[in-house]
C-alpha cells in the first residue's frame, strides 16, 4: 500500500469519528435537558406543544451541525491530499536530481583516475628518457677524454684560456667604449633632467621694489593728509615708520621704506582713511591698528595657499603664518613666494628623477628660507633650524634647511637635492635683478644702532636709508639731550658702518596730551 493511500485512509477514520462524535452530542441534549425537568404536575397540551416544537429545532440545529462538520470534514480531506501530492512530487525531484549528482560525480572520479594514471605513466616514461640521456652523456664524456687524452676539468681549463687569448683585446675594447657611451649618456641625461626641472619650476616674476603709491582724489584729500601744519603726516610717519613724499607727482603719495610689510601695512592704512575722509591723530593709529590686523590676516591666509600649492597640509599654524610673511619679503629681489615655489617644484623633479624621499624634499624645500623672515640673532639658517625645532618637525626635514648653504656636510640625498634645487632656482637667468639683500641688512642696522638707547622709543630709517628718524620718549629725555643723543647716534654709525653718500639723523621728541569725557 502506498503512502498516499495510508493518508486517506486515517483521514477517513479520523473524520467519520467527528461525525459520529457531533450526532451523540445532538441527540444527548434533549435527553440530558429532560433528566433536569423537575418532577411536577403532567404538562398541558400548551406545554407538550412547546416541548415538541423545542425537540424538532434542536433535531434541526444538530443536523445543520452535523453537515458543517461533513463540509469542514471533506474540505481537510483535499487540502491534505493536496498537500501530500505536492510533497511526494517535491520528493520525486529532489530524489532525480540527486541520482544525477551521483552520476555526475562518479563520471567525474572516473575521470581523474584515467588522468592520474596516464600523468604517472608520462612521469615513469620521462624518468626512463632522462636516465638514458645521463647514460649517454657520461659514455660520451669517456669517449672524448680518452680520444684528447684529458679529463673534463682539464678540457675547461683549456677551452676557457683559448677564449680569454682570443677575446681578451675585444673585450676590453667593449668595456671602454660602454664606459665612454654611458659618461655621454649620463651628462645629456643630467642636463635634460635640469632643464626638465628649470622648465616645470620656472614661475612669473614680478620685480619687488621698496616704494608703494597711493592715489589722491584731489587737492582737498592731500591737505587733509598732512594736516594743520603737517600735523597728520607727522603721527602717520611715526606710526606706520614709513617716509611719505607728496612732491614727485600731485595725484598720488609715495610710501618708502625697506621693510614690505610694514610698507603694506601703511598703503592699507592711508587707502582707508582717505576713502573715510576723517583724518586726525587718533584716527590714523585707529585705522593703523586695523590695516596691521588685516594685513597679518592677509599673511596667514597667503601661508596657507602657498603650503597648499606645493601639497603640505596639516602644518603648524605658527609655521603658516610665519611663511605667509614670504609675500612681503623677497631675496636679492628675487619674492620669497615665487622662490619657494620655483624651488619646491624643481625639487620634487629631481627627487623623482633619483628615486629620493620626496615628502622630505617637499617639506625641506618649503622651510629653507623660513628664517629669513624671523627676527633674532643669528644667520637665517641658524633662526630658521631653532624654529622649527619647536614644532617637532622630522630631523631629516631640518637637516634640510642647515644644509642648504652648505653649513653643515649633506646627510643625506634629499638634503643635497633641496640644496641644487635653491641653486638653481637662484641663479637661472631673469631669476634675481638685483643685491637688496645687503641694502636691507644696512638698513636694519640703522635701526638697531639708534635703538640701543634707553631714551629712544622708536627708529626708523627712511628715504632709502639716508636717513633715519628717532622717536624719543618726552619722560625720559629732554629738548636740550636731543643734540647730544643725535651726535652719539651719528658717531656710532661713522664707526661701525660702511655707506654710500650720507645719513641724516633726525632726532624728534614731541609731548601729546589725551584725555576723555564722558
Amino acid at each position: 500500500m502506498s503512502l498516499l493511500s495510508i493518508f486517506k485512509t486515517n483521514l477517513f477514520k479520523a473524520t467519520s469519528a467527528e461525525v459520529q462524535s457531533a450526532k451523540k452530542s445532538a441527540t444527548s441534549e434533549p435527553i440530558a435537558a429532560k433528566k433536569e425537568e423537575p418532577k411536577v404536575v403532567a404538562p398541558s397540551v400548551d406545554t407538550a406543544v412547546i416541548m415538541a416544537q423545542a425537540q424538532a429545532q434542536a433535531q434541526n440545529q444538530a443536523r445543520e451541525i452535523i453537515l458543517a462538520a461533513k463540509d469542514e470534514a471533506f474540505k481537510l480531506k483535499d487540502q491534505a491530499i493536496k498537500d501530500a501530492r505536492i510533497q511526494l512530487e517535491d520528493i520525486e525531484v529532489r530524489a532525480k536530481a540527486l541520482v544525477q549528482k551521483q552520476q555526475g560525480l562518479q563520471a567525474l572520479e572516473d575521470q581523474v583516475n584515467k588522468e592520474k594514471l596516464s600523468l604517472e605513466a608520462q612521469q615513469k616514461q620521462a624518468e626512463e628518457m632522462k636516465a638514458k640521456i645521463v647514460e649517454q652523456e657520461i659514455a660520451m664524456a669517456k669517449k672524448l677524454e680518452k680520444i684528447a687524452s684529458l679529463t673534463t676539468e682539464q678540457a675547461k681549463k683549456e677551452l676557457l684560456t683559448q677564449v680569454e687569448k682570443g677575446s681578451s683585446q675585444e673585450i676590453a675594447r667593449i668595456i671602454k667604449e660602454t664606459e665612454e657611451k654611458a659618461k655621454n649618456e649620463a651628462e645629456d641625461l643630467a642636463r635634460e633632467i635640469l632643464v626638465d626641472s628649470m622648465r616645470a619650476g620656472a614661475t612669473d616674476y614680478v620685480a619687488e621694489y621698496t616704494i608703494s603709491t597711493v592715489p589722491i582724489p584731489d587737492e582737498e584729500t592731500k591737505g587733509r593728509i598732512i594736516g594743520k601744519d603737517g600735523r597728520n603726516i607727522r603721527i602717520f610717519e611715526k606710526v606706520s615708520g614709513c617716509d611719505v613724499s607728496m612732491d614727485d607727482a600731485p595725484d598720488e603719495v609715495k610710501l618708502s621704506s625697506f621693510d614690505p610689510i610694514r610698507r603694506e601695512i601703511a598703503r592699507v592704512t592711508l587707502i582707508r582713511l582717505i576713502k573715510d575722509g576723517r583724518i586726525h591723530p587718533a584716527r590714523i593709529e585707529e585705522y593703523f591698528d586695523r590695516a596691521r590686523r588685516d594685513v597679518e590676516q592677509l599673511m596667514f591666509q597667503e601661508g596657507q595657499k602657498l603650503c597648499h600649492a606645493v601639497g603640505v597640509y596639516n602644518m603648524p599654524r605658527d609655521v603658516i603664518a610665519v611663511l605667509g610673511r614670504f609675500k612681503f619679503r623677497t631675496s636679492y629681489g628675487q619674492n620669497m613666494i615665487s622662490h619657494t615655489l620655483e624651488e619646491t617644484r624643481i625639487g620634487i623633479k629631481l627627487g623623482n628623477e633619483v628615486g629620493a624621499n620626496i615628502d622630505t624634499i617637499r617639506l625641506g624645500c618649503l622651510l629653507h628660507d623660513i628664517g629669513k623672515v624671523i627676527e633674532g640673532e643669528g644667520n637665517h639658517v641658524e633662526l630658521g633650524v631653532n624654529f622649527l625645532k619647536k614644532y617637532n618637525l622630522p630631523q631629516n626635514v631640518i637637516d634640510c634647511v642647515a644644509q642648504h648653504h652648505e653649513d653643515e656636510e649633506f646627510s643625506s640625498v634629499e638634503s643635497m637635492l633641496v640644496y641644487i634645487s635653491d641653486a638653481i632656482s637662484g641663479s637661472r637667468p631673469g631669476a634675481r635683478h638685483e643685491n637688496t639683500e645687503e641694502y636691507g641688512k644696512r638698513i636694519k642696522q640703522l635701526e638697531e644702532i639708534a635703538k640701543k638707547h634707553p631714551e629712544v622709543e622708536e627708529a626708523y630709517a627712511i628715504s632709502a636709508g639716508r636717513e633715519i628718524r628717532v622717536i624719543v620718549n618726552p619722560g625720559k629725555a629732554g629738548d636740550d639731550q636731543l643734540s647730544i643723543l643725535a651726535q652719539a647716534i651719528r658717531d656710532e654709525i661713522r664707526s661701525t658702518m660702511t655707506f654710500p653718500g650720507t645719513v641724516k639723523v633726525n632726532v624728534i621728541r614731541e609731548t601729546r596730551a589725551a584725555e576723555i569725557a564722558s
